[in-house]
């Protein structure tokens, strides 16, 4: 079965991201807008976490994970974030940046593979983003972590 969604839940100030199934390119562009619109409504000067569940994710082609393995990283770095795995790429370039001073302060990431989660939780967890096979135990660490209130930074 598909899944493509995102929801925020106001109250603990979290974006969850879901993404499963066996998925092509207008599986994966869907599922980006869904992210997208729902960063669009964050309010200025919200700091929020994000929980990005891909267990059971298969992209169809090379083509579906190509588009897919650059939307996390680059839409967070919108938003002050630099997703630690990227540390794996030293090619990799993303501008971290913030926008109507949104920021993302911490990052749950859930995948099926066990070997994969357990080398990046060995190599780049750190105390605010961790790595789970475990939808609901990431769940539950996402929202342990406090979340500090906003500010606008003034020129």
């Amino acid at each position: 079965m598909k899944k493509k969604q995102t929801v925020y839940d106001k109250v603990n100030k979290l974006v969850v991201t879901e993404l499963s199934g066996e998925l092509d390119i207008n599986d994966i562009e869907e599922w980006h807008q869904s992210l997208r619109t729902v960063l669009d409504t964050l309010e200025p000067a919200t700091n929020f976490k994000i929980l990005v569940n891909l267990f059971g994710f298969t992209a169809l082609n090379f083509d579906a994970h190509k588009k897919f393995r650059t939307i996390i990283p680059e839409l967070l770095a919108a938003y002050g974030w630099y997703v630690g795995y990227l540390r794996m790429f030293p090619e990799a370039s993303v501008f971290i940046r913030s926008s109507a001073n949104i920021r993302c302060i911490a990052a749950a990431h859930v995948h099926q593979d066990e070997t994969k989660i357990r080398n990046y939780a060995d190599n780049y967890s750190m105390r605010n983003e961790s790595f789970f096979t475990d939808a609901a135990k990431a769940r539950e660490w996402i929202e342990s972590i406090p979340i500090p209130e906003a500010t606008f930074l003034k020129n």
